[in-house]
């Protein structure tokens, strides 16, 4: 996965990303950067009730290294497509960080 292809976009006092989420997978795994540049993540939990967005907000957080409070869902709570606000982080640590949870 190249993860350079990832756009990551200065916001106020942090970054933001798009994801892709793909929620009902068997376990959440980061899949990769889809054609737009957003950050494809399997989630393990289903698209009801905000299961998917919570586990979208763990997963990260903890596959990052940072509180649950340093990762939010700014826009699209309700969508596949959604844009992440993410603190304590720059966009060259994010993406070393993601490339240390790929398989190869």
């Amino acid at each position: 996965m190249d993860l350079s292809l990832l756009k990551v976009t200065a916001a106020e006092g942090g970054i933001a990303i798009r994801v892709r989420a793909k929620p009902r997978a068997s376990k959440s795994a980061v899949r990769g950067v889809d054609d737009a540049g957003a950050l494809e993540v399997a989630l393990a939990a289903p698209p009801v009730d905000g299961e998917a967005n919570e586990e979208l907000v763990r997963f990260l957080a903890r596959a990052l290294g940072l509180g649950k409070r340093d990762v939010r869902i700014v826009r699209g709570e309700g969508a596949r497509h959604k844009m992440l606000h993410i603190t304590r982080i720059g966009a060259a640590e994010l993406r070393a960080r993601l490339a240390a949870l790929l398989v190869p």
